[in-house]
């Protein structure tokens, strides 16, 4: 049987994995959007890459705390 703490903490892995999730469907739909028009192209470029900077960050983030 789990403990508290191993429940608490496979809760917040499984946050941090649908958060991860929620970013890279986020970014594919810029992406779409990025298809359609050069102005959204433009326009979304920077947040394309921050929020890809984000999902390496919160991967590493899961892959510690797997170890944990």
């Amino acid at each position: 049987m789990a403990t508290p703490t191993e429940k608490n903490h496979n809760k917040h892995l499984d946050l941090l994995q649908d958060y991860k999730i929620h970013l890279i469907k986020y970014i594919e739909e810029l992406e779409k959007l990025d298809k359609q028009s050069e102005f959204a192209k433009k326009w979304n470029e920077t947040i394309i890459k921050e929020r890809r900077q984000e999902v390496q960050v919160v991967d590493k983030i899961i892959k510690n705390l797997i170890r944990f």
